[in-house]
């Protein structure tokens, strides 16, 4: 089942969203979300600018996406009905609150007349109802005004809900009681409307059905929902205790990347220090001063921050530090798109910074494997001395999942060396900061302070071994190439294709938070009958060392972005491959359908895809 609950910003649609969210979660669905909420802090009441969603996809089976299209859309006002009654197919069911259908709402989105009046809803299965009304009758004895009774009308549209899909409740009110600790006369009202919202869909008449979704089959262990966000801060966490090193964040707050801050600063009690900077060049400067004094340095941000850091991740190529970057891409250019996904950041993470600074990128799938991604991350950066980027998105950031707990004796622990003797290979008794070693090509990290190990630091070019400045051409040469020769000798897993009859002649290749549309394309495709191969990039820079041979196995390449085609222009450079783009900007993830009809598209089959599309419709 596909849920989307939208109204104004004010409505606490994201709220409502996350609780629904947490019973099926506990419930034991799989499940996958995708808020979607306005840049502007308060845009006005009731217009198209202010709408605010939240969609959650469920099953008894493994999903992987936020669904297509909602089963059941719940419109808190004309306006969130406007914004998403065209994604609502034929026959879906249609929740609306009444209340707020005045003339003048209705004239603030446009509409010439009630659409609850004029026929024409009569596609779906539309349930009137009047919520606000309703929520003030059951809070009536309370003795919250008008205004603040209606407040708690989300949690009525919760009850509903969670009515019609035999969801827990003990949770949601448990919740309420914990979030409004210093106002218990806040919690039972909303308790109260909460259950006003479950005993109305078990009283009155117009629902006469109900849904029931069972319990996925998921591996056994322990699981949580998580945001990807929250999966990065933890991931951050565990880094520090695989690596023995303190953590410090030095971040400046920015959409979609500012919940890692959040998080992180509950964290002290595991060695987390958190910086909020005044600016993001002040957070980058001050993780790698961190990372100098030997702690495992990290900073967060968003595309146009990733910009203002490039000097200073510069820096840490030429110095040759650990240094985390994990940039939460959305919409841009410049302030772009602050609320809206995208993945348009590749070529900046692999090309922007002056001269040939090149530095590892990797690129998680799904809200959960942000943990994976920041523990190996900050593997690589500890070992092999030099920044990483992690390139997660809005979608990842935002979305949640079912996450199963890892063991923590599970983590792979990594020693990060540091230098404690000098090293000088002429015996002279000094300690050469660029003396490398011969399998990871990894500079020693001297930590200040260390008895005969003072060396020199800083962004101009640096002898071979001995690290004093150097303006010889030939020595600068020789670093750009060891720089560059130490990046591309970091072992990566050979890709894996997912091509289970063989037989394919296409491949659609993804990367980042494209995993899940992509592969439930493919099963819809295969699901016809056709064949169909995918694989994954999870890391983007050094490439896996198999990749150039898998890609020439198959006469066609489609490779789905959100963006312009960014890995497609990589992957013809690298590999002289005719790799079709297939291209979205609009700041919102694929859809599986979209992408089942790309795919039958560049199988030769437009006709079938036609025809599917005809059925879908109908």
């Amino acid at each position: 089942m596909v849920i989307r609950f939208a109204g104004d910003s004010g409505d606490g649609m994201q709220l409502t969203g996350d609780r629904f969210t947490s019973e099926t979660a506990t419930f034991g669905n799989d499940l996958s979300t995708l808020p979607n909420y306005p840049a502007e802090i308060r845009a006005p009441a009731g217009t198209l600018p202010g709408v605010s969603s939240f969609q959650l996809h469920f099953a008894n089976y493994d999903i992987l996406t936020p669904g297509d299209r909602p089963d059941v859309l719940v419109a808190m006002n004309p306006a969130a009905l406007k914004a998403n009654i065209a994604d609502l197919p034929k026959g879906g069911v249609l929740i609306v609150n009444t209340d707020e259908f005045t003339k003048r709402n209705l004239t603030k989105v446009g509409y010439a007349a009630n659409p609850l009046e004029d026929d024409s809803l009569e596609d779906f299965q539309v349930h009137e109802v009047a919520m606000a009304t309703l929520t003030r009758g059951a809070l009536e004895e309370t003795g919250l005004s008008k205004k603040d009774a209606e407040r708690a009308k989300n949690m009525f549209a919760l009850g509903l809900l969670s009515w019609m899909y035999h969801r827990p409740h003990e949770g949601t009110e448990r919740f309420l009681r914990e979030k409004f600790a210093k106002k218990p006369d806040i919690a039972e009202a909303n308790i109260l409307a909460f259950r006003a919202g479950h005993a109305y869909g078990e009283t009155t008449e117009a629902f006469a059905v109900t849904y029931e979704v069972a319990p996925a089959k998921l591996a056994p262990g322990t699981y949580r929902q998580i945001t990807g966000n929250t999966a990065m801060a933890y991931g951050i966490v565990a880094a520090g205790q695989t690596t023995g090193l303190p953590v410090f964040l030095g971040s400046y707050p920015i959409t979609p990347a500012s919940d890692i801050l959040h998080e992180l600063s509950k964290h002290k009690a595991f060695g987390v220090t958190t910086f909020q900077a005044e600016d993001e060049i002040a957070g980058v400067g001050a993780a790698l001063g961190a990372s100098f004094g030997g702690a495992l340095g990290v900073t967060t941000t968003s595309g146009p921050g990733v910009a203002l850091k490039a000097e200073t991740v510069g820096l840490a190529v030429a110095l040759e530090l650990p240094l985390l970057v994990i940039d939460v891409q959305r919409g841009g250019p410049s302030t772009g798109l602050p609320t809206k996904t995208e993945q348009a950041d590749l070529l900046q993470a692999m090309f922007g910074r002056n001269g040939e600074a090149p530095l590892p990128i990797i690129a998680p799938q799904s809200p959960g494997d942000c943990f994976h991604a920041a523990i190996e991350a900050a593997a690589i950066s500890v070992k092999y001395r030099t920044p990483v980027m992690i390139l997660s998105d809005g979608a990842l950031a935002n979305g949640s999942e079912p996450w199963k707990v890892p063991d923590a004796s599970t983590l792979e622990q990594v020693d990060p060396g540091f230098a404690t003797e000098v090293n000088a290979p002429d015996g002279s008794g000094e300690f050469w900061p660029y003396l490398r070693d011969p399998e990871t090509l990894a500079r020693p990290w001297a930590i200040p302070g260390t008895p005969g190990l003072e060396h020199r630091i800083g962004g101009l070019e640096k002898a071979d071994g001995r690290g004093s400045i150097s303006y010889d051409p030939d020595n600068h040469d020789r670093m750009m190439r060891l720089r560059a020769a130490k990046i591309d000798g970091i072992p990566v897993p050979d890709i894996a294709v997912d091509d289970p009859s063989g037989e394919a002649t296409l491949l659609v290749v993804g990367w980042g938070s494209t995993y899940g549309p992509i592969v439930a394309g493919a099963r819809r495709v295969r699901g016809l009958g056709h064949n169909v191969a995918t694989l994954h990039l999870r890391h983007l820079n050094p490439l896996p060392a198999n990749l150039g041979d898998v890609l020439g196995r198959y006469s066609r390449v489609l490779v789905p972005e959100m963006n312009l085609g960014q890995l497609a222009l990589l992957l013809r450079g690298r590999f002289l491959v005719d790799a079709q783009s297939y291209t979205k900007v609009s700041g919102l993830p694929f859809k599986a359908e979209e992408l089942q009809d790309v795919i039958l598209d560049h199988l030769d089959l437009g006709a079938l895809a036609d025809s599917v599309r005809l059925e879908a419709s109908a």
